[in-house]
């Protein structure tokens, strides 16, 4: 029997804050309370804060195809390093995720691994092609299996998007959407977000399917979402650190690009009235060489607690238990996923140590992922990641693993 306690900590989630110790025994939550005292290991939590693990549903660990820029042992640890205890791989692997044995793969490398839950999206067409769900028939009966996506891409066929919906809605499986009109790409990328966002929010209203808006970036993509939620769409989103941390004044490639003060402040504006339902990496490892051959994208696990704790608890724009739950409850509850995403008696303890008040400079000699592709390094911001536990078990302890 594995048992440990957290004592004299801060303990927040999304929905309350108290000090004192948290008791775990084979990797639930069995205790919360003052000065609980058993026969285990102690970790001593005094001046630190206790939270959900958090969960990603938006990363790329390359694995299978580019594993020079990334694997899913890298991308793990690189996870773990950030208090991430969940994620969700896109299927934008070479090859894609449009079959079981590759699927499969997946899951039992990142089982193998075993620093943090792995969860694989299945593409919306076979191999990306964009012209058939055939694979869907037998693909979304896989057990556990969460979301399907092309993201990187897109789907541009209206009608083969209201066929992987309908199939997606009888399994209850949801649908991420990358939106980018590729005819409008090259003429004005804005237009090619805010048009694709307007479609898959009338397919979904159309559908009834439960749509996920992945890497939200501009005002008017973000004003579509108000309304289609106004409106009745089952429908949720994520935006990422770097569209809160930076503008277009930073010339670095990523897709969606970096947009314009206005939308920035329109995104932290989404998140405070409660819009935004999480918050997504989109964790985009490249090579040196990919990057300077224009592959847009950047990393974003090890940094997005300290950029977004920055950006908008020490901001003032919200509350660190909003922060919770934008990071742990808000995705756990689109995964449909009780068990996680916040500290309670019962649940199963993914938990992350954090130094909330340790002033820290992001350094490109500390990153644990392959790839090093990131316009944040030098960011200056609060809270650093301490521990990270994953099914009560230390994954990650001050930089090691």
């Amino acid at each position: 029997m594995n048992k440990l306690i957290i004592k004299n900590v801060e303990i927040v989630d999304f929905s309350n804050t108290l000090n004192g110790d948290v008791y775990i025994e084979d990797g639930i939550i069995k205790e919360i309370g003052i000065e609980i005292n058993k026969d285990c290991e102690v970790i001593d939590g005094m001046g630190k804060t206790l939270m959900p693990g958090f969960i990603d549903l938006h990363a790329h660990f390359r694995e299978p195809g580019f594993e020079y820029k990334e694997d899913i042992k890298s991308g793990s640890g690189a996870a773990a390093k950030g208090g991430y205890t969940s994620v969700v791989l896109m299927a934008n692997t070479k090859p894609a995720i449009s079959n079981k044995k590759d699927y499969d793969y997946v899951i039992q490398r990142g089982k193998e691994i075993g620093i943090t839950n792995i969860h694989q999206c299945v593409t919306v067409t076979k191999d990306m092609k964009g012209s058939s769900t055939e694979h869907l028939d037998s693909m979304l009966n896989i057990e556990g299996l969460k979301f399907i996506s092309e993201d990187g891409k897109g789907v541009m066929d209206s009608k083969i998007m209201i066929e992987a919906m309908n199939k997606a809605k009888k399994k209850n499986i949801v649908v991420i959407s990358h939106a980018e009109s590729h005819d409008l790409s090259s003429v004005d990328m804005r237009l090619a977000e805010n048009t694709m966002t307007w479609r898959d929010i009338t397919l979904a209203q159309h559908t009834g399917t439960r749509l996920h808006m992945a890497h939200v970036s501009t005002k008017e993509a973000m004003n579509h979402i108000i309304d289609g939620k106004k409106n009745g769409v089952n429908l949720t989103c994520e935006v990422t650190p770097h569209h809160i941390a930076l503008n277009s004044k930073t010339k670095y490639r990523v897709n969606p690009p970096l947009r314009e003060e206005e939308d920035r402040l329109a995104l932290i504006e989404g998140i405070k009235s409660g819009y935004v339902d999480c918050i997504g990496t989109d964790h985009a490892p490249h090579s040196e060489e990919d990057k300077i051959g224009g592959a847009p994208g950047m990393i974003g696990l090890e940094f997005s607690f300290t950029i977004c704790n920055t950006k908008l608890v020490e901001d003032k724009h919200i509350t660190i238990n909003q922060l919770s739950y934008l990071m742990s409850k808000g995705p756990a509850k689109i995964m449909d996923d009780n068990s996680r995403g916040s500290i309670a008696i019962g649940k199963i303890a993914d938990l992350v140590l954090i130094d909330r008040n340790r002033k820290i400079k992001l350094n490109k000699e500390s990153i644990v992922s392959k790839s090093k592709n990131s316009p944040l390094i030098g960011f200056e911001g609060f809270g650093q990641v301490a521990m990270t536990m994953k099914n009560g078990k230390i994954v990650y302890k001050e930089g090691e693993f």
